[in-house]
């Protein structure tokens, strides 16, 4: 059973820094794409920032300079470095893995709220 678990959310200050972590187990963790969603109240979920199991790395334009995505295989986590944080990054953040195999998983959902 696949299942993610994430860490690091909190309440933070316009211009603060957050790093969120979610370690997976029951995959291959190496072999899976690592995603970064969040979903705002009224919103869509969308997508923050990938890694791919060859650490390619993309990310919203939203997030660009600002937000950082890595991955330890090691310790089958997947972390989300956050700075320069604005009120507009306000959301639930989600964890998602997906392979071909096992196809798409997710997370509980960590709260991050960027007070101005």
């Amino acid at each position: 059973q696949v299942r993610l678990v994430e860490s690091g959310g909190g309440t933070v200050q316009a211009g603060g820094s957050l790093r969120l972590s979610c370690t997976a187990s029951g995959i291959i963790f190496s072999i899976n794409h690592m995603n970064w969603y969040r979903q705002a109240p009224g919103n869509q979920r969308e997508l923050v920032a990938t890694i791919t199991s060859g650490s390619s790395t993309n990310y919203a334009d939203s997030v660009k300079g600002r937000f950082t995505i890595s991955r330890d295989n090691a310790k089958n986590t997947v972390y989300l470095q956050m700075n320069s944080l604005k009120p507009e990054d306000t959301a639930v953040y989600y964890c998602n893995s997906y392979n071909s195999l096992k196809g798409s998983s997710w997370g509980q959902g960590t709260q991050v709220t960027v007070s101005s």
